[in-house]
């Protein structure tokens, strides 16, 4: 997917049956709202899933992060070994992080986003270049969904129910249909789930989107 075209735009996300996204990697990932699942994703990423994720990686060659997801991740991919290759992809790729309370970023090839992060990113897009890749930034991406930068959802969706937790797709947030271009099952009876929004639903959005800037 790479090539002399505009980037596009892909997150790469978990959730359960109920739409949760919240902290699944570690029981202190995110405790906000007493949030006390952290972790619940980790039996579920067997090597189905690892072999999808390096390659969706493999189409990108930039990451987009908000604060929360940045601090967490420069606080350990710049520490490991130089063969993990990991580790190596994350530190060599370009790096954005959309925040207006940083003043600057130590990570290696990483730029910030501090001012009007939707023209700024959609500005990202038009470059020429393979995917950015979202990871985690609940908050971003809640603003790039609302105004239609986002190109691609990579989900996978966990055989449980939390019952607690911070939403991905959140109660009046934007609608509209999605197309699927892939779905997996898994070991573990999870689902790898690959949308894109229809053209129809990105016209709808775009239009909404310029409708409120314009209000504003």
């Amino acid at each position: 997917m790479g090539g002399d075209r505009d980037e596009n735009l892909a997150c790469g996300q978990f959730r359960d049956a109920r739409r949760c996204h919240a902290g699944p990697g570690h029981p202190d990932e995110d405790r906000r709202g007493a949030f006390d699942h952290g972790g619940w994703v980790v039996p579920y990423l067997d090597d189905e899933w690892a072999a999808f994720a390096a390659a969706g990686i493999a189409e990108g060659d930039a990451l987009l992060f908000g604060r929360i997801t940045y601090e967490k991740m420069v606080a350990y991919w710049p520490h490991q070994p130089p063969d993990d290759p990991i580790a190596a992809t994350m530190n060599r790729f370009i790096k954005y992080v959309a925040s207006t309370t940083l003043d600057h970023v130590s990570w290696q090839n990483t730029e910030l986003i501090k001012n009007d992060v939707v023209t700024e990113v959609a500005k990202l897009k038009e470059q020429p270049g393979k995917n950015i890749t979202v990871l985690g930034s609940g908050n971003l991406l809640q603003t790039l969904m609302r105004n239609d930068l986002i190109d691609e959802y990579a989900l996978l969706l966990c055989p449980l129910i939390l019952g607690s937790g911070k939403h991905l797709f959140e109660d009046g947030g934007p609608k509209g249909p999605l197309t699927l271009v892939d779905s997996k099952a898994t070991g573990t009876g999870a689902l790898i789930l690959t949308y894109q929004p229809t053209l129809q639903s990105r016209r709808a959005r775009s239009a909404n989107a310029a409708s409120s800037h314009t209000t504003m």
